[in-house]
């Protein structure tokens, strides 16, 4: 193990220290934490932590999120610049003019908001869990659905409800390449295209298989197929190649025909990073406490319905 891996390890029983990281991280990042997951699983972990401090391999959402099920304790986001275009996309003020202007709807967000965003909200979704949360609300309730427009889309046509949908996406699903996407399938006709649901209607129209993250490193693993096409962030092949060593993964260019479709956020976080933030116990994740218990309520609430 390189000395400079100990060093962390070493650092982090110091500290009572739990890495939690998300499948978009580099590879050395996942590799080191001691729980990897998507947003649920992640949330879902955050809840039962026991250690007094968490560091957390995402991006700035998902350490707010920990930091809403966990008021007591510390939590470390290695950089802090690392945010999120779909998070950023639903300014709380905007979003306030938004609700304001559908009175007597039910707020369902995705979880890549904001705690303001969270905190105006009746319930919070993944995209694991997205379907049965919207399932969960009577049909006579008008729902309001943020930030993203792609996600909401698929899951009007998967639930047969009518949401009003948020204009906002995330810059890493929105910008694959129709054109490049058709390529790689002619040249691999025998490949399964496996796709998240934040991409675009065009692109998910080619796909064998739509899900979270977590289903999509899954149905790599039970598929009898031995080649994907991947429409997500390229991070989870790390994951997928764990389990699959020889199948093969097939990233997708972007619109700018670049083969480097990586959220460019996730990737901030580095090994020397968490080392320094477990050093010096920065940067944390503060929330004031009357906004954290507004959010803390329809996240519980997601939480519980998760159960079923």
């Amino acid at each position: 193990m390189e000395p400079k891996i100990d060093y962390l390890l070493k650092l982090k029983k110091e500290r009572n220290a739990i890495i939690l990281a998300h499948y978009y991280q580099d590879d050395v990042v996942q590799d080191i934490a001691d729980f990897k997951g998507d947003s649920l699983a992640l949330a879902q972990a955050a809840k039962e932590v026991k250690n007094d401090v968490i560091v957390f391999c995402g991006v700035h959402f998902m350490a707010e999120t920990a930091k809403i099920l966990n008021p007591d304790k510390i939590v470390l986001l290695p950089d802090l610049n690392a945010g999120c275009s779909l998070a950023d996309s639903a300014p709380a003020d905007k979003f306030k003019e938004w609700i304001d202007a559908h009175p007597n709807s039910v707020v369902v967000s995705y979880i890549n908001c904001s705690t303001e965003v969270k905190a105006m909200s009746d319930l919070i979704c993944t995209s694991s869990n997205a379907i049965k949360i919207i399932e969960s609300i009577p049909k006579d309730k008008q729902i309001l659905f943020a930030p993203d427009k792609y996600l909401g889309r698929y899951l009007i046509k998967q639930t047969g409800r009518q949401l009003i949908l948020w204009n906002g996406s995330c810059q890493v699903h929105e910008q694959f390449s129709e054109s490049k996407l058709i390529e790689i399938i002619n040249a691999n006709p025998d490949a399964e295209i496996i796709a998240h649901p934040e991409c675009p209607e065009n692109i998910l129209d080619y796909a064998d298989f739509i899900g979270s993250t977590t289903a999509l490193i899954n149905y790599t693993k039970t598929s009898n197929s031995d080649k994907f096409i991947i429409l997500t962030e390229p991070g989870v092949i790390h994951e997928m190649k764990k389990y699959s060593p020889y199948k093969s993964f097939f990233t997708v260019p972007n619109l700018e025909g670049c083969n480097c479709n990586n959220c460019p956020y996730m990737k901030l976080n580095t090994i020397d990073k968490i080392i320094k933030c477990l050093e010096n116990l920065e940067p944390q994740i503060n929330i004031d406490e009357h906004l954290r218990i507004k959010a803390l309520k329809p996240l519980e609430k997601m939480l519980e319905i998760s159960k079923k």
